[in-house]
């Protein structure tokens, strides 16, 4: 293990990895107290046991080009496990989204590890290793740290590659490896990423009714955005999801209204935010009744469709169990009802991959095409076509 704090160690590193056939990459980083995580370190393994290297991005004067050079490198395939966190941050701080991606999460759902299979688990089963746990909390923003911390994260990346291999051979001999790609394409689109302020009301986990209320609530949502992240820390420093959900309810005319609501901070209309926080409010009041977001609640089932429901989902059982692929990557109940609503919806269940294992079936099964029956303990699926 090579642990790297220099800009000539992190480019001769990288030079050398950019000719592995795939690296596997992790990262440890902090965001306790600010809005952009703190990347602490970096961790990246080739196929070679003598490629195993930290690279320490809090080294002083440490430039990472070199290391977003190799994630753009298309020669070299990057694996992660659940990598959306750690793309995350290398989009915002190196404007870089590793390319080509395997996320060995999204494989092994692929080759019938459940949901949202975790790294442990894999370890044990593919690898036949364990994964020490007592340095998990280690706060990785410190130096220096013991050795056995840096074993518990380069763990991280020596587990992977067996892993890795294991379920690349899978994919190709199911002839599966399309379906992963698939999904790699969301992980690689900017969009997945991006934090634009106006979309922050989208976040906050309430229902709200009004439209001129739900217009504030965009504000300043946008508004607590802007100022978590132009001051780098958590947005309920700013203000609590419960604040923004009682502003935008009791829509304050004055500053001093401010201090009559229970979930403001006590004093705040005294701080240096309150007007900009009246502003946000005032921008809600005055928004174009068109410019107005249109929340659609869950769409009321058609009368008489629960029961179909109930048969989408054996059928999705069956025919996951069939496949061996994890029901979750196949369908939610939203998309069976969906799917049970309409002739032809739109939801991914019904396009690609997903469509040949089951799409196809869960309209014959609404056609009246094809029945689902009971054979001893079994289920079975029945062509009724042609009876």
């Amino acid at each position: 293990m090579e642990i790297i704090t220099t800009n000539e160690a992190l480019k001769a590193a990288c030079d050398r990895l950019s000719g592995a056939g795939y690296v596997t990459v992790d990262t440890e980083f902090m965001r306790d107290s600010t809005f952009w995580p703190v990347l602490c370190l970096i961790q990246l393994a080739g196929p070679r046991p003598e490629d195993e290297i930290i690279i320490d991005p809090l080294a002083p004067d440490i430039d990472l080009a070199p290391f977003y050079e190799l994630m753009r490198n298309r020669k070299v395939v990057k694996v992660f496990h659940a990598a959306r966190q750690d793309i995350e941050i290398f989009f915002h701080q190196g404007n870089t989204i590793p390319d080509p991606l395997f996320d060995t999460q999204v494989a092994a759902m692929v080759c019938g590890f459940g949901d949202s299979i975790g790294y442990e688990t894999l370890v044990r089963k593919l690898a036949g290793g364990s994964v020490d746990k007592s340095s998990r909390f280690t706060d990785w923003s410190r130096r220096a740290l013991s050795e056995k911390q840096l074993q518990y994260a380069m763990a991280d990346v020596t587990y992977l590659r067996t892993i890795y291999e294991v379920l690349a051979k899978r994919l190709t001999q199911t002839k599966r490896a399309h379906w992963v790609a698939e999904e790699m394409a969301v992980l690689q689109d900017p969009n997945t990423y991006a934090m634009r302020p106006e979309n922050a009301w989208k976040r906050l986990k309430m229902r709200f009714r009004g439209q001129r209320g739900l217009a504030v609530l965009v504000e300043i949502a946008a508004w607590r955005e802007r100022q978590a992240q132009e001051r780098d820390i958590p947005r309920s420093r700013i203000m609590k999801d419960d604040a923004l959900y009682e502003i935008a309810t009791q829509i304050p005319k004055t500053i001093a209204d401010l201090d009559a609501l229970r979930a403001v901070p006590k004093g705040f209309s005294n701080s240096r935010l309150a007007p900009s926080l009246m502003e946000a409010i005032e921008r809600g009041l005055a928004m174009k009744e068109e410019d107005i977001p249109v929340v659609e609640g869950p769409e009321p089932l058609p009368a008489g469709v629960g029961p179909l429901v109930e048969l989408l989902k054996v059928l999705l059982k069956q025919k996951c169990e069939e496949h061996d692929v994890a029901q979750k990557l196949v369908a939610n109940v939203s998309d069976l009802e969906l799917i049970a609503a309409h002739a032809e919806a739109d939801v991914p269940a019904m396009k690609g991959w997903r469509r040949e294992i089951f799409g196809e079936d869960a309209l014959r099964l609404k056609r009246g095409e094809l029945a689902i029956g009971a054979k001893g303990k079994k289920i079975v699926l029945i062509d009724t076509k042609g009876r």
